[in-house]
């Protein structure tokens, strides 16, 4: 039996074990400790939105919490279903933990809490936390500032435009019938795409399925980013190499329509667009395996939007380019990490 049919198999298998079980799905290691192997994630976009506000206002008054722990609360207390009732229940629980509750007796009864803590802190744990941005002085240079708050950004540049809907488990066709594990994003041909998070390139090549494709491994090794579908001809930046470091807000590539080929350079894609996904690894056994954990990135992808990195072309080498210098404090070396700037799709 061919791999992809084998990792759809126990893609379909997983799901399914999931939705039957009543505890949260978890296995045991050959160390005998027990890690996740599954996570459904169905936080929405404005639940998300009120979480990190609500992590920020917490900073700003020294309280000991953040927004994972409060999504994780609202998901234990609420079965991982999210409503038009989760702000008010966030504000609720924040208010709460000012108060001088303990997370602890808040969380305390609910039997999954910790599950939900562990699996958002592998979705969300880059999201949040302290940088150093570049930004105008209002007299035409430039002040780095330190600041705390979202530190990851949109997979689409500022300016540009693009459509997409919750496609995730859709069906596709191509060499045989399987599940969309991403996110499709529709736009015009070479629209810069950015580095969500800060990592490792992984990969950088063509794939059959997913054309010019880039895969990004977060800093904490949680995360694994998939870019596919790039440009014919002009994919990537063209000094992107494997094991080479990004920043969050740096421009990877662009996008395209390539793929569904086993010949390289192909554009097979009926539809211009970027093939993005998000991979959880709680265990290194799970990084290439038959039960992968791709989750719904659609909401994460609406509540990015209004957080775009800003780009300029470089008229001679025709790539672009962020505009603002950026330094993530919890990257390794907490070091400036800054290009050379000056100051429905079917997959």
């Amino acid at each position: 039996m061919c791999l992809k049919i084998k990792r759809l198999l126990a893609y379909l298998t997983a799901a399914a074990a999931f939705m039957a079980a009543a505890a949260p799905p978890m296995t045991a290691d050959a160390g005998g400790s027990d890690i996740i192997r599954w996570v459904d994630f169905n936080v929405t976009a404005e639940v998300l939105a009120k979480a990190v506000a609500l992590d920020i206002e917490a900073r700003e008054k020294e309280s000991g919490y953040g927004f994972i722990e409060l999504l994780a609360y609202l998901a234990a207390k609420n079965g991982n279903k999210f409503s038009r009732h989760s702000v008010s229940q966030l504000e609720k629980a924040a208010k709460a933990l000012e108060d001088g509750t303990e997370l602890e007796e808040l969380t305390r009864g609910l039997k999954y809490y910790d599950y939900y803590l562990e699996a958002f802190g592998a979705v969300l744990g880059g999201f949040v936390g302290d940088y150093v941005l570049e930004v105008p002085d209002g007299a035409g240079g430039t002040v780095w500032e330190h600041r705390y708050g979202v530190k990851v950004f949109s997979p689409i540049a500022k300016h540009f435009s693009y459509s997409h809907t919750d496609d995730f488990g859709k069906a596709r066709s191509y060499a045989f019938s399987r599940t969309h594990l991403g996110n499709d994003l529709c736009g015009s041909v070479g629209t810069p795409v950015i580095a969500v998070e800060g990592g490792t390139v992984e990969a950088l090549g063509w794939n059959r399925f997913g054309g010019w494709r880039i895969g990004i491994r977060s800093f904490d090794r949680k995360r694994y980013y998939y870019y596919a579908h790039l440009r014919k001809d002009f994919p990537f930046r063209k000094d992107l190499s494997e094991g080479m470091a990004v920043s969050s807000g740096d421009v990877i590539g662009y996008m395209g329509r390539s793929g569904y080929s086993r010949k390289e350079n192909v554009n097979n894609i009926n539809t211009v667009h970027l093939h993005f996904g998000m991979q959880l690894i709680f265990d290194e056994s799970q990084k290439e395996c038959l039960s992968e954990i791709w989750i719904d990135v659609y909401q994460i992808v609406r509540f990015l939007d209004k957080y775009r990195s800003e780009v300029v072309k470089d008229p001679e080498t025709k790539d672009y380019r962020r505009v603002y210098g950026f330094r993530d404090l919890s990257a390794p070396g907490g070091v400036e990490q800054r290009e050379n700037g000056p100051g429905n799709c079917s997959r």
